[in-house]
């Protein structure tokens, strides 16, 4: 129908991304392919992530289009708004367009509440973000080749493309219910996600560790300045029970600070390996 509306070439694709995959997916991509040379494919030599996959998508057709829709496969993306994308790129010159959710009343309520909570942590942390949106989005080639200068291993591209830059605008859509299957973004995976996207643009979690020790560290000052003062003066002593709490809690205080850096000092050493961030073993 866009072809016929003259929106898109003849020549346009639809490209799977095959993302290591231990089911029979490659083998529908093939079948899908030698039916129709408008499907075509991409096999990933090993899982390497949603974001990873999405990336070894995006730059495999860079050289090859004007602009590059990305979509997950679980269908729940509105497939009816693709005119709009294509219509804002081709009549208005934006080079980004994002799909936003109109609402989240697809989803549980917990998860509704915990996207909108991270959202708002996100922006107050500096990261730049889109509310509601994930990867459903049109990028030009010109945004694409911009897209191919980040050479980060750890990728969160929701928080990438947003820096940079060019003429962007947004499409709203009702998101549907999952078609098939389940979910690949469990609770374990979504926080996951979040941490990258936290730890990848924003270093605010050690300032604020830094704020916090020095609040501590203000604190203990003044205890020992009450316990000096209560053997000097003979006030009663505070009973153990509050001590043993404040130990433990200053025990937690430090192992949740130690693990913050730890996951920045990880980050750093898996960027200054520089290995591949995907490798392609076969392309249709």
């Amino acid at each position: 129908r866009m072809a016929e509306n003259e929106l898109i070439s003849e020549e346009s694709r639809i490209i799977f991304v095959d993302d290591g995959s231990k089911d029979r997916t490659w083998e529908l991509i093939e079948s899908y392919h030698q039916a129709d040379p408008v499907f075509g494919g991409i096999k990933l030599a090993h899982n390497k992530g949603h974001q990873h996959a999405l990336l070894a998508g995006l730059m495999s057709v860079k050289d090859r289009c004007d602009a590059a829709i990305s979509m997950d496969a679980d269908l729940q993306d509105d497939i009816e708004v693709l005119d709009e994308f294509v219509r804002k790129y081709s009549e208005e010159g934006c080079q980004i367009v994002y799909g936003v959710r109109k609402d989240r009343t697809t989803d549980s309520a917990f998860k509704r509440s915990t996207a909108l909570a991270f959202y708002r942590f996100m922006e107050k942390l500096g990261v730049q973000t889109i509310n509601n949106h994930a990867d459903y989005r049109l990028m030009s080639s010109r945004a694409l080749e911009g897209l191919s200068s980040y050479r980060e291993v750890n990728l969160y591209l929701r928080g990438i493309v947003p820096t940079i830059g060019y003429k962007t605008d947004i499409v709203y859509y009702d998101r549907a219910e999952r078609f098939a299957g389940e979910s690949k973004y469990p609770l374990k995976k979504m926080l996951a996600l979040a941490i990258d996207g936290i730890t990848s643009f924003s270093i605010k979690p050690l300032e604020l560790i830094f704020t916090l020790g020095c609040g501590i560290a203000v604190l203990s000052l003044l205890a020992l300045l009450y316990a000096l003062l209560a053997a000097i003066l003979a006030w009663p002593a505070a009973g153990t029970v509050g001590f043993i709490g404040c130990f433990w809690l200053l025990g937690g205080l430090i192992l949740i600070a130690l693990g913050v850096v730890g996951v920045y000092v990880g980050k750093t050493y898996q960027e200054t390996k520089d290995r591949p961030r995907y490798i392609i073993e076969k392309e249709l």
